[in-house]
């Protein structure tokens, strides 16, 4: 039996979904360190007011900044879907030769954009968001929910460490731009 269609958030005001999200949980993938802590995104939206600078950071156990850039935008610039977007990196990051693409679905977003369900139409990945570096388990608990009743084997996340107060990011850290995503691919 297919599975139905992802149902994704209507009338996503991206302008306010800007700024920094702290990821809570995740799918364990390729494309991150096994043991990567303070896992963040912060999102920025371009010039031309459609597009979404994409800045993706995690620090590794001895507090090395690894991160990688991208761009997201709607995945059918005709679609009224405004949380189906596309997001693409370069690989490697230093010489951009290939590009990487990946759907990114915001699947439930509460009304004060303060913690947020992120998809793709696969399943094969999930994102559990939020603003703050912590989430109340009830609202964690609620999310895993949603996730589930997706169509998500919600079995498969795992929680973020996240220190607190968080990394303050570039000041004082050694940077490993796409590094890390790299090793993660190449095993290297």
């Amino acid at each position: 039996m297919a599975k139905k269609e992802l149902a994704v958030v209507k009338g996503l005001d991206l302008a306010r979904y800007m700024g920094r999200w702290y990821e809570i949980a995740s799918f364990p993938s390729r494309d991150q360190p096994k043991n990567g802590t303070n896992t963040r995104a912060t999102y920025t939206l371009n010039q031309d007011g459609s597009s979404v600078h994409v800045l993706n950071e995690t620090f590794s156990e001895d507090g090395k900044r690894g991160f990688i850039e991208g761009t997201a935008c709607k995945a059918d610039p005709n679609s009224d879907h405004e949380a189906k977007l596309k997001v693409r990196f370069w690989v490697p990051p230093f010489l951009p030769v290939i590009p990487v693409t990946g759907d990114y679905w915001v699947l439930y977003l509460d009304d004060d954009y303060r913690y947020a369900l992120i998809g793709q139409p696969s399943r094969k990945n999930l994102w559990i968001l939020c603003r703050e570096n912590q989430i109340d388990e009830e609202i964690y608990n609620q999310l895993v929910e949603r996730a589930k009743g997706q169509g998500y084997d919600v079995s498969k996340l795992k929680r973020i460490t996240h220190a607190d107060p968080p990394p303050a990011g570039v000041n004082g850290q050694t940077d490993s731009k796409g590094i890390w995503w790299l090793k993660s691919i190449f095993g290297k």
